[in-house]
């Protein structure tokens, strides 16, 4: 699956091309990328028809973050993903037969841990009756952070379609430990691949959204954390997600060729 993310600057329909051109067999989407191509002149028909007609499946809609009371934004707008209801993702769904949704937390102030529960749980059953899979992203700046918190909130939330969205890079820059992924391994339901230096930058955040490195070209080990999830039990499909700004001036076929060259290169040696 090519990630959003890691073609961001394109278009919907020239995403596409370049993920289909490469061997890709799914996409995830931002609903900015649906607005973007509407807004372009394209209906729900034609978006669909051509992704029938590249092959592709709608893999993930990312990322969703109304879905906790209390789960406020600092400047009481937060970014532009805010803007997106829980009912937005299910018309998308229902359009566009998406297999999954992932949630993320960008709170201003700490979330009660039985809200957090509480609102994934529903969360989960909402989107149940539109077959969806509700994946929970953790990243280390957020308060759910690492691969043992997402665990305890998705278990304790005790949904069938509930389970954790794997980052690569989030779970190095995190800290996260072979133990922990191991125990979490069977609740992934989705994974994103990417690779990150040994050392940290010292915003984070700012390293995470502009300077990401592909799988395999960094010290994260992607490789043996793919080995650990299989050793673990999962049966998640694969995502690439590279956040790079080294990339956006590239053409779209050449980055998704390299991203796909990247992911496969790492599978074969975690799969040997």
């Amino acid at each position: 699956m090519l990630c959003a993310g890691s073609l961001a600057q394109v278009g919907l329909f020239e995403r596409a091309e370049a993920a289909a051109g490469a061997g890709f067999r799914g996409l995830s989407l931002f609903l900015s990328d649906l607005d973007r191509a509407r807004a372009d002149g394209h209906s729900d028909a034609d978006i669909r028809r051509m992704l029938e007609g590249h092959g592709l499946a709608v893999a993930e809609l990312d990322p969703l973050l109304s879905w906790v009371s209390g789960g406020g934004f600092a400047d009481g707008q937060g970014p532009a993903f805010a803007g997106y209801a829980e009912r937005d993702f299910a018309a998308a769904a229902d359009t566009f037969g998406a297999r999954s949704v992932n949630a993320a937390l960008f709170a201003s102030q700490p979330v009660p841990h039985a809200a957090l529960v509480e609102g994934f749980a529903g969360l989960c059953q909402r989107l149940q009756p539109h077959g969806l899979l509700v994946h929970l992203e953790f990243m280390p700046f957020s308060q759910v952070r690492d691969a043992e918190t997402a665990l305890a909130i998705v278990e304790e939330a005790g949904q069938d379609n509930g389970g954790i969205m794997f980052d690569a890079w989030h779970h190095f820059r995190g800290g996260g430990s072979d133990a922990a992924l191991r125990r979490a391994a069977a609740r992934v339901t989705a994974i994103q691949l990417d690779d990150a230096p040994a050392e940290a930058e010292a915003n984070i955040v700012e390293e995470t959204l502009h300077r990401r490195l592909l799988p395999g070209e960094g010290d994260a080990g992607v490789a043996r954390l793919i080995r650990l999830l299989d050793e673990g039990g999962c049966q998640a499909p694969l995502g690439v997600e590279v956040f790079q700004d080294a990339l956006a001036g590239l053409p779209p076929a050449q980055v998704a060729q390299r991203l796909a060259d990247a992911t496969r290169a790492v599978v074969a040696e975690a799969r040997a």
